[in-house]
């Protein structure tokens, strides 16, 4: 809203109520389970639970990258250093601000500070998510997979315990048995335990639902029902993730030549303005994404590094973190802080996490190689890849990529810090060129391969 000069932006503190239907369709108001009716949640939103884990994760954040390393600063006065985006999705919105804020309170931030940019897209551009709505072939593919595990366990003995433990919950129309593809299908089973679980015992459902045996199954199947396509095909990652896997290698290169490809081109500078951020800023620092679970299971799947993983829980996050061999990497970049050295003799400096980047002294620019495949790439080009590494740690946890075993591909005594080239050419690979284009492409032909594509 403006002022009544229309020449500046003012904010308007208000209260929500939700309103719903009541007794011969009076207008009443929501309540919660203890007769509550302030903040209220809507679909889609977070709950009072889910806005203080991700407030929490922010805190861990600020104690990693803040307190521990001293990478980011411990005052900022604005927030040209950060990528930040959001699904279109209000949750994911959401918990980037909580998360924001977990890491930069108030009393971190200098009076005055401008608003941070948000980068949001429109539903048909999105890429944070596999988005199956947008692209008609990655529908196809994903439908196949997903009608593969029906068919593979609904009526199989594991299914058939799952019936017998909660069958009398589902509805007449489905026979009372629980199917993969029922409805409720098998995945909104599990999206229900796993809500409740994370609440107080008002919302429970019946306590044969939270069987262990019974949540196993249904955690097997569901992770297998739509993750095994990421595992199994190349076009299914390229279609589902690749772009935004895609990005996060554009964000790390674009750090490692400053050629503005790391994102301070969309967010940087005074109204956006292109070349430097309002602090000086020459390249990003953090960047942070509020995307969903599906995302982090994909990507991680795409790599090859979610192998016998269960669903990710909530508040779950993804860290891709660059770091740079001082002793090998080509210069041209301010460092900021040593890391513990990997094995004796190494000096590793840690460029954060999400997407990271470094202040950087070169004019900015769009061209560069962040977008080059590392097959077309020239041995010159590749040079300037040496010396950076990229780790990816899952809920704080690294993970191994397959492909980053290799010697060679990988520092010296740690498979977890892969070679930035090595990590950049195994993302190349199902990265697409034109994904709006992908998506129309190869509509009549089977959605499943004949044999196995391996990820990673």
């Amino acid at each position: 809203m403006t002022s009544t000069s229309n020449t500046s932006w003012s904010q308007l503190q208000w209260r929500r109520r939700l309103e719903t239907f009541g007794a011969n369709d009076a207008s009443v108001l929501a309540s919660g389970p203890r007769g509550e009716i302030d903040g209220i949640c809507n679909m889609g939103e977070l709950t009072d639970k889910g806005r203080e884990t991700t407030l929490a994760l922010g805190e861990r954040f600020r104690r990693l990258y803040v307190d521990q390393l001293g990478f980011m600063p411990t005052m900022i006065g604005d927030a040209d250093m950060f990528y930040l985006r959001a699904s279109p999705l209000p949750r994911a919105l959401e918990s980037v601000q909580q998360s924001f804020v977990g890491m930069y309170p108030l009393g971190a931030r200098a009076a005055g500070m401008p608003p941070p940019t948000i980068v949001t897209r429109t539903v048909q551009d999105e890429t944070i998510f596999p988005n199956d709505n947008a692209c008609k072939r990655y529908g196809q593919l994903m439908n196949a997979f997903w009608n593969r595990a029906a068919e593979r366990w609904n009526g199989s003995e594991d299914l058939k315990y799952l019936t017998g433990k909660i069958g009398k919950w589902m509805p007449e129309g489905e026979g009372k048995e629980v199917r993969v593809d029922g409805h409720p299908r098998l995945s909104g089973i599990m999206d229900t335990v796993n809500s409740t679980l994370a609440h107080g015992e008002e919302v429970r459902l019946p306590k044969e639902f939270y069987d262990a045996r019974a949540r196993d199954i249904v955690d097997r199947i569901g992770c297998e029902e739509w993750f095994a396509g990421f595992k199994e095909s190349h076009e299914y990652r390229l279609l589902g993730i690749g772009p935004l896997a895609g990005d996060i290698v554009t964000r790390m290169v674009g750090s490692v030549e400053r050629s503005g490809s790391d994102g301070l081109l969309e967010v940087g500078g005074k109204d956006g303005e292109m070349g430097v951020g309002r602090g000086g800023e020459r390249s990003l620092k953090f960047g942070l994404s509020g995307c969903h679970d599906t995302t982090l299971a994909a990507l991680l799947a795409s790599v090859g590094a979610f192998d016998n993983e269960k669903w990710p829980p909530y508040t779950s996050h993804v860290a891709f973190e660059l770091f740079r061999d001082v002793g090998k990497a080509s210069e041209g970049s301010k460092m900021d802080i040593p890391v513990k050295a990997t094995k004796p003799g190494d000096q590793m400096e840690s460029k954060g996490g999400f997407f990271s980047s470094l202040f950087g002294r070169k004019k900015l620019t769009t061209e560069g190689i962040a977008r080059k495949p590392t097959a077309e790439m020239t041995i010159a080009e590749k040079e300037r890849l040496k010396g950076y590494f990229v780790r990816i740690r899952y809920n704080d946890r690294p993970v191994t990529i397959p492909g980053c075993r290799p010697q060679g591909n990988h520092l010296d005594g740690d498979e977890t810090f892969c070679t930035l080239e090595a990590f950049k050419s195994i993302v190349d690979k199902f990265t697409p060129r034109s994904w709006k284009e992908s998506c129309l492409m190869n509509l009549d032909q089977p959605p499943i391969p004949q044999e196995v594509e391996p990820a990673g």
